[in-house]
Parts: structure tokens; sequence; C-alpha cells
């Protein structure tokens, strides 16, 4: 059980991985997440489902690398095993009634918002999506989101690639040429979360966040994932991890998600060290 079917290096930092999973896949939605551990003594993290299969059994993840555990996960190999893979955990992202959308993606975010734009886009909903990155070697499911989307726009910081720009500037020229939206969904860094929530906000357009705090045990007891939402905590396993971007408290959660980040860089560069070791 839990067999890497599938691996794939999307850009130099982003893994896509199948994993089967078939109790998984049976159950899973867009916007919903699972919890898995590499061995039997690693720690917990949360992955978003990317894509799932019923048919096959299989569930796609796709990570980042940035810490420990994500550095011990992209060095398994087709064929091996995780310990632990539970899910679906969370909220699945509500489509029902949407009949046009934009869909907004940065970075490895892009991973999250493309299970959404493929749902709505097969539910007959229109679909605009617009996804960033750093630069064009950091673009991810540009075909995939093509195929799911009605129109497309891609933008990089540098030009590289697309147009250049933030991700909130191709929204305000879609909408500022007349474009309307049942619903913006936006999915990515927090801060670039806020940003497309702020321009949204003046033109009274409804919109969703995706917010992945850190997760332990994806149960709501831990307290770990807690957001300020509308003046009251929520806890991001359990009643998310969509919300209300105009109701979520962004600079709160940017100030929580900052003080695990040197531990972090120094847990991955441990671990780092250690797989050099090993091949040596």
């Amino acid at each position: 059980m839990y067999q890497i079917l599938k691996k794939q290096a999307l850009n130099p930092t982003v893994t896509l991985m199948e994993i089967e999973a078939p109790l998984v896949a049976k159950k899973a939605e867009p916007g919903q997440f699972i919890i898995l551990r590499v061995d039997e003594n690693g720690e917990r993290i949360p992955l978003t489902v990317a894509d799932f299969d019923r048919e096959k059994g299989t569930v796609t993840i796709i990570f980042q690398i940035v810490g420990a555990t994500t550095e011990a996960l992209n060095h398994l190999q087709e064929g091996d095993r995780l310990s632990d893979f539970v899910g679906p955990l969370g909220v699945a992202s509500h489509t029902e009634g949407l009949k046009k959308v934009a869909v907004v993606g940065g970075g490895v975010g892009c991973a999250i918002a493309y299970p959404i734009a493929k749902k709505l886009h097969r539910q007959g909903a229109t679909v605009h999506s617009i996804i960033g990155f750093r630069s064009r070697d950091l673009v991810i499911l540009e075909n995939e989101f093509a195929q799911a989307s009605d129109k497309l726009r891609i933008m990089t910081d540098d030009g590289s690639y697309g147009a250049k720009g933030l991700v909130t500037s191709a929204l305000k020229e879609l909408i500022e040429s007349g474009e309307t939206y049942d619903e913006v969904i936006a999915i990515g860094p927090l801060v670039m979360m806020k940003f497309v929530a702020a321009l949204t906000r003046e033109y009274g357009l409804k919109t969703v966040v995706s917010m992945n705090p850190i997760m332990i045990d994806g149960t709501g007891m831990c307290g770990g994932c807690r957001l300020t939402v509308g003046g009251k905590t929520k806890f991001a396993c359990v009643d998310g991890p969509d919300f209300d971007g105009h109701e979520v408290d962004f600079d709160e959660a940017m100030e929580r998600a900052s003080m695990y980040k040197a531990f972090e860089r120094r847990r991955h560069e441990e671990t780092c060290e250690l797989f050099k070791k090993e091949v040596r």
C-alpha cells in the first residue's frame, strides 16, 4: 500500500508523485488534503490532493522541496512505499452552481488550483485561469491548465515567459475589460492571496482562498493550524482549508508562518548533509 507509482520533476524544486491509495482516491475531492509520513520515524506533513483517479486507485501529490521531510520524500523513487498516507481531510472546495470563475494560482499553489479549475471546467463553468511564477524555469502544469481553462494567462516576475508582472495585474486587466465572475479562487503564497483579496474587495467580487498553515494531526485537536477569519478562530484542517479571502487575517497568518522558517531551513540543510554522507 502507498506505493509510489510515478515520480516526475516538474521544475528544479517541485516534484509530482502518483501514489497507490485506493481508499483515499475513492473519496477525494478538489481542495482536500492528505497527511503523510515518509517512514515510521518521520514527521506528519499535509499535502493537498493535486489529482486523483478513482478507477486506478491513485492520488497525485505535488510538493516543493523546502524542508527536511520534503527532501526525504524527494529521495524516494518509483516502487518505494510511504509509511502513512491519510485522507482525504478538510472540506472539499465548493464548485456547484458557479457559472464563471477566475482561478488564480501562484507557484506551487497551482497544484492546488488545478484540480479545482479542472472540476469547474467539467461542470460546464467558464474558467479563466491566471498562473504566476518567478521565472520560466519554475512554470508547472501549463498544459493541464490550458485544457481546463477558457482563458489562460501566464505571468512571470522577470518576464521570461508569458507576460511580465504579478497575477493581480492580469486579474485587474480582465475585470476592467468587462469580465465578471461569480467567484475568484486564489491559491498560492500568503502575500499573493492577500493582495488578490485586496483587489477583488474593490470590485465586490467574492473571493475564496486556500489556507495551508502548519498542520500536525489534521483533526483540529492540536491547534497548530488556527487562523483568524472574520474575527473568529478557525482551524484550517477541519473548517477549511478554503475561507473567505476578505475575512482572513493574512498579516497574522504570515507572522505565524515566518516563525518556523529558520528551523525549517536548518533541518533541510541537516537532511541534505545526511543524504550526502549516505551517498559517499
